[in-house]
């Protein structure tokens, strides 16, 4: 392939290469088991104590407080579930969003089928929820709330602030899924009153298969895997020392980074968002204007579907989504784009554009161009697009 533009980073990111270097004496040189008793051992647990404390340190948390993972969609069903049985003498009631990772969705009709009743808040037409809404579902038996930071497909950040207080106030656990929002915004689970937290490193420029969920002091959701006493017992499995350093180094750069890196991504986002909507009729951009990550751009096109879309971007060098890279092999519409309205006909011709630091005006301007050709082309092949000409000419 002679281009490649990578547009796609809500779905994973490259992993930087002080990440690579961080991790690489973990597989080749302290390669032992961390929990084993000798001497050889003790490196990795050292690492593994530096790793937990520096992540820590990064959202205000205590080390103690988090446990490492196999990565955000573990920490979602581990948050849920675990609440979930531990709080089941007391109540069977949650309260999430209809805009929730499918991580979080599954889990909660997986709970529903053993006895648990799930409130689904609706969002308003930028996909944030109404505060109103959400204390007015609470009950006694409520036993969590579980509502995303940002969410992943049209990149709406959520006023979790607020959340958190209401949570607080009623004495119910608050977790968000924070996978897309690690690494890019600022975090504070004490200021935020967040109670548990879940964040992936591949979203941050780290290695797959990793990630971590803050626990605060206090909250006790039951084990996830048994078989072994790590993560002090609660959560069994051998740790992944180079992919828990490896996601510390990363974290650390991007909290260093980020607002620089924020400033030059939400440049090229808004100046790809002005293009497309100037320059592309019957686009819409999907998602909050403002209060959006800074990476991420949602667009529907009227007239065309998103699979073909892609396809021909691709052709063009270009590496996008139609939605979660969760569900890509999908054909129904964004469960998150009907929640906010769109009809299915609209919902079916959706792309998302995720950018990092890496990207380029240049490499926006090339994607404005190329969206400009495949999208007419697209609706000079569609009986309804020629329909709805011949009607407006009518008019």
């Amino acid at each position: 392939m002679e281009k490649l533009i990578y547009l796609d980073n809500a779905a994973t990111t490259a992993v930087k290469p002080e990440v690579f270097e961080a991790m690489k004496p973990y597989f080749l040189e302290n390669y032992s088991n961390p929990n084993s008793v000798y001497t050889f051992a003790q490196q990795g647990k050292k690492a593994l104590d530096e790793a937990r404390e520096a992540i820590a340190a990064l959202i205000g948390a205590k080390a103690n407080e988090i446990y490492f993972t196999g990565g955000g969609s573990e920490s979602d069903n581990w948050a849920v579930k675990g609440i979930a049985e531990a709080s089941a003498s007391k109540g069977k009631h949650m309260i999430t969003t209809k805009i929730e990772h499918h991580a979080l969705l599954h889990t909660c009709e997986y709970l529903e089928k053993k006895g648990c009743e799930v409130t689904y808040l609706d969002v308003d037409e930028y996909g944030m929820v109404r505060l109103d809404e959400l204390e007015q579902a609470i009950r006694p038996d409520t036993v969590l709330i579980s509502i995303m930071f940002a969410n992943n497909e049209i990149g709406t950040v959520e006023p979790v602030r607020e959340i958190g207080a209401i949570a607080k106030k009623h004495g119910i656990p608050f977790h968000t899924d924070a996978v897309q929002a690690f690494g890019h915004l600022p975090l504070n689970v004490d200021e935020m009153n967040i109670d548990m937290l879940s964040a992936s490193a591949h979203k941050f420029h780290g290695p797959k298969g990793v990630g971590f969920l803050y626990i605060r002091n206090g909250v006790k959701p039951a084990t996830l895997i048994h078989g072994g006493a790590q993560e002090r017992a609660r959560r069994a499995g051998t740790s992944n020392v180079p992919g828990i350093v490896g996601m510390a180094e990363a974290a650390r750069l991007a909290v260093r980074d980020m607002e620089e890196n924020s400033r030059k991504i939400s440049e090229i986002r808004n100046h790809l968002i002005e293009r497309v909507l100037n320059e592309i009729p019957f686009s819409r951009l999907n998602g909050h204007r403002e209060q959006r990550l800074a990476n991420n751009v949602n667009f529907c096109f009227r007239f065309i579907e998103g699979e073909s879309l892609l396809i021909m971007l691709d052709q063009k060098g270009i590496c996008a989504s139609s939605g979660s890279a969760c569900t890509s092999g999908s054909l129904d519409p964004s469960h998150v784009l009907l929640a906010i309205g769109l009809p299915h006909e609209i919902a079916h011709g959706s792309l998302r554009l995720s950018l990092s630091e890496k990207n380029t005006m240049e490499e926006a301007d090339y994607v404005a161009d190329c969206l400009k050709t495949i999208v007419e082309r697209l609706r000079s092949m569609s009986p309804l697009y020629e329909d709805f000409v011949k009607n407006q000419k009518e008019i």
